[in-house]
């Protein structure tokens, strides 16, 4: 594949304690779930479940099926661990102090 036939994404996934950023080439039309398993990141954090997790680029939720471009960031999303509502009103009865 010659530089002009290939795209380059970024592929983002981060832990609590660890961030992973991952560059790949790819052929246009890849989509994101190609891109992520191209990367590595599954191997690399095999609690990654794409069946359940969503993805995104750039921060806009997309599909797995979804086509990407030359100099996307494709986004693995953890799941949340606490309603961010229920997190900001218990921030509010404390007067606005983190734990």
């Amino acid at each position: 594949m010659s530089a002009e036939q290939t795209w380059r994404v970024e592929i983002v996934y981060a832990t609590p304690v660890r961030q992973e950023i991952i560059e790949v080439s790819v052929r246009p039309g890849a989509t994101v779930e190609e891109v992520i398993r191209t990367s590595g990141m599954l191997a690399k954090f095999p609690e990654i479940d794409l069946t359940r997790q969503r993805v995104g680029i750039f921060g806009v939720i997309a599909r797995l099926q979804d086509a990407v471009h030359d100099g996307d960031r494709v986004e693995i999303y953890r799941p949340l661990v606490a309603d961010p509502k229920e997190a900001r009103r218990k921030r509010a009865a404390r007067g606005g102090k983190k734990l």
